[in-house]
């Protein structure tokens, strides 16, 4: 009988649930692409009027830049939550519904851009990223992340913390992509939400652990990516821009600290 062996590993005793880990610096698979999230709600949902002078910016600037767009859900998906919701769905079943609307308007922006080598692209071709790069095309993607059923459960009701703002800035992080934008319908964050208080003021730039103390009745991203800065490896910096604002978004791409900037502190 031959003698068993055991493959030498630091975690092979482990059993991975006492909080075990390694401080390390993962590798930048492609820190030069520029992740993008198109608003659902703030930008898609306002059609025309608002998509055409947004896209033009971009097409100019994608000789420029690497740019990978994600799509937001918007009112369609907050539609889904609430009529699930009144169904009494978990948490789960809310995530999977939501998630069919953000690829819907990934679609739709991907039939925009496809002249200009637009390409949809499913969480599963992740891989195929450098390709399509090479090639010249602008990758699109929903930007809800595929936790799908297995979508956590929620402190707080059932609405899912994970929906397109955490998605996409997953997705920079794995990239190694050290900011990402998501173009909105604001000038940034604000003290309270400036569509429902007039005398709400705009921050231009503060840390992500010092946003989360102050606990803000309105912040402009979703919380949980708040967390997720805190902890960041690469995307450290989130920029929240008005899309409504011609050359905003090319300034943006550039380089530029308009909108506002959210860090890790």
């Amino acid at each position: 009988m031959s003698e068993r062996r055991t493959i030498a590993s630091a975690l092979a005793d482990s059993p991975l649930t006492g909080g075990e880990g390694f401080d390390y610096q993962p590798l930048a698979i492609d820190p030069d692409v520029k992740v993008l999230k198109i608003g659902g709600q703030s930008m898609l949902d306002r059609g025309r009027v608002a998509i055409y002078p947004m896209l033009e910016e971009l097409v100019a600037a994608k000789d420029r830049h690497k740019l990978m767009l994600m799509a937001g859900g918007g009112t369609r998906a907050r539609h889904i939550y609430a009529l699930a919701s009144e169904l009494e769905m978990p948490t789960g079943v809310l995530a999977k519904c939501g998630g069919y609307v953000a690829m819907q308007n990934a679609r739709m922006l991907q039939m925009l851009l496809a002249k200009h080598g637009g390409i949809y692209m499913l969480p599963d071709d992740f891989e195929k990223l450098p390709l399509y790069f090479r090639l010249g095309c602008i990758p699109i993607m929903s930007g809800m992340p595929p936790f799908s059923y297995w979508e956590k459960p929620s402190a707080l009701g059932r609405i899912p913390r994970h929906r397109t703002d955490a998605g996409v800035w997953l997705t920079a992080e794995v990239l190694g992509a050290s900011r990402v934008l998501f173009v909105k319908d604001e000038d940034g964050l604000f003290t309270d939400d400036p569509k429902k208080n007039p005398n709400a003021v705009h921050i231009p730039r503060i840390s992500a652990q010092e946003l989360i103390e102050q606990d803000l009745p309105d912040v402009v991203v979703e919380r949980v990516v708040l967390e997720y800065v805190t902890r960041a490896k690469h995307c450290t910096e989130l920029q929240i821009i008005n899309g409504l604002v011609p050359g905003m978004l090319t300034r943006a791409l550039d380089g530029e600290p308009v909108g506002s900037i959210i860090y890790k502190g």
